[in-house]
């Protein structure tokens, strides 16, 4: 009788329990761990806002099964010491291919997830001695006390959320709490390669930022999120919504070639960037192979990055794949042809220390992990010829609307303008939003802050005095404060721009006769 590949795989657990001499692992992971023993633990969860399964079948009998959204969360985390406790081997990871859509499989749906997982992947010829392999992870152990910053693991394009397990553990052994779930669809497993696809991994972030109210020992002050490959174009469109996210890592992320999602999301642009990255690049490939690959390159994100603190540390040695430990781990011999295992081994080991000092300088403020970002490679110990490091410091302040409050709270509101102009010397293309600071005008008048919502409307006349909009908006908030001839000539002027503006006419009449009584 033929055995399943469950059986095969537990079979593996129990040797390795045993004992079992495992094969010479692809992936030798030479850093030192942090002080903390790994715990790891798995919460079955649902995304109620969305929905997953379809209401019928393929049949088109009616389903019977919870059509929210299956978010399988894995969590690893600082722990306590426990002497009597045995890492996992590494196949346990792969018993979560089963119940990433049904966490209530049966084993015989289980031996068939996982048996489709691994073609789709295409692991399989090395999983034999991988799963046997030792990990830190210590499964379900007793947390730490303290609380941890945080950091939202976004794996690549239709990928497990263990693939970077490896970077997981580390992280989580060196003071942070790492959750990650899987990059599936909209509706199903496998994601789509579209604008679509990216908003989904970016309202799976955001469900589990939302959790980490429920982790006690999370520091929900101090997020970060590291995306690979497609979690690279996610994480960035999720920190431009979201500034809970106070940092990010691509991991050769997708930002870096996609244009095309850029222009279809037009709000996701360099300029409203504005926390920390880091980009972790392969080896760069070249303006001609970047074409024929069919890629846009007529514009850059990376490069356009002003109002960002930006890190780029590119890998001579590493290729896109290189970026996974999972890949490292699981890749045929006969891929490894220009450099060894070990010398991708060695460069991704590099990677994870840049990735932890980059997260120790801005969730921890660690002045010495700064240091080490803005040292040369040479002085941080790194070998000849495997890496280069770049570093741009942010410009301030950012054109959002909410940076830019915040340098007026600083400064004074009334040298709004000034602030605008000292900040267009720095860069000549700086402008707010004249919508948002619009709005934000509105808003301080709500609440009855008149000089500040006057000295934003006369920012907003001074970044666009042609539009009659702002003038009029201008007027009607020195009308408020009492200022009857300063609104007479803002609404006159909004006249002169738009002459069918009824409001304006009406408002001048209003404070006019007002004048003349």
């Amino acid at each position: 009788m033929k055995k399943s590949p469950l059986i095969v795989l537990l079979a593996l657990i129990i040797s390795y329990s045993l004992g079992y001499s495992a094969n010479i692992s692809n992936f030798n992971f030479s850093v030192t761990f942090g002080q903390h023993p790994v715990g790891f633990r798995v919460v079955h969860q649902y995304d109620y806002s969305r929905v997953y399964n379809s209401a019928f079948n393929l049949e088109g009998i009616p389903a019977i099964s919870e059509r929210a959204r299956p978010i399988q969360t894995l969590i690893w985390y600082p722990a306590q010491p426990d002497s009597s406790a045995r890492s996992m081997p590494y196949g346990k990871y792969f018993e979560l291919l089963a119940t990433e859509e049904n966490f209530n499989a049966d084993s015989a749906q289980r031996e068939a997830a996982i048996k489709a997982a691994l073609a789709f992947y295409g692991v399989a010829e090395k999983l034999e001695t991988e799963r046997v392999q030792p990990t830190r992870a210590l499964w379900e152990a007793k947390p730490a006390s303290g609380r941890f910053p945080v950091v939202i693991y976004a794996p690549s394009f239709s990928c497990p959320a263990f693939e970077n397990s490896d970077l997981c553990e580390y992280l989580a052994s060196h003071g942070y709490i790492v959750v990650a779930s899987p990059d599936m669809g909209a509706r199903s497993r496998y994601m789509t390669m579209d604008i679509h696809g990216i908003q989904t991994q970016v309202a799976d972030i955001e469900f589990l930022v939302g959790y980490l109210r429920n982790i006690p020992q999370a520091n929900t002050a101090q997020i970060a999120v590291v995306g690979y490959s497609w979690g690279g174009i996610s994480n960035v469109f999720a920190a431009v919504q979201d500034d809970r996210i106070k940092a990010l890592v691509g991991l050769d992320g997708t930002i870096r070639y996609g244009n095309d999602y850029l222009k279809e999301a037009k709000y996701v642009t360099p300029s409203r960037l504005i926390v920390p990255l880091l980009f972790l690049a392969q080896r760069t490939p070249s303006l001609e192979e970047l074409a024929q690959d069919g890629f846009d390159i007529s514009a850059s994100f990376l490069n356009d990055i002003k109002y960002s603190d930006f890190h780029l540390i590119s890998f001579n040695g590493m290729s896109h794949g290189d970026f996974s430990s999972g890949w490292i781990r699981l890749r045929p011999d006969e891929m490894f042809a220009e450099y060894t295992a070990f010398e991708v081994s060695e460069s991704y080991s590099w990677m994870t220390r840049y990735l932890l000092q980059f997260l120790n300088a801005y969730l921890k403020s660690d002045e010495s992990a700064r240091a080490f970002l803005k040292d040369s490679p040479g002085k941080n110990g790194v070998p000849r010829h495997l890496l280069t490091a770049q570093f741009r410091p942010a410009l301030r302040p950012a054109p959002t609307v909410p940076d830019f409050a915040r340098e007026l709270a600083k400064q004074g509101f009334d040298k709004a303008p000034l602030i605008w102009r000292e900040a267009k010397k720095k860069d000549a293309g700086f402008m707010l939003p004249e919508e948002e600071v619009k709005a934000l005008g509105k808003q301080l008048m709500r609440g009855g802050k008149l000089n500040h919502a006057i000295a934003v409307f006369k920012l907003n006349v001074t970044m666009y005095p042609e539009s009659y909009g702002n003038y009029d908006s201008l007027a009607e908030a020195q009308a408020a404060a009492g200022d009857i001839q300063g609104a007479i000539a803002n609404y006159k002027k909004s006249l002169d721009l738009n002459s069918d503006n009824a409001n304006a006419a009406e408002q001048l009449k209003t404070l006019e006769s007002k004048l003349r009584k």
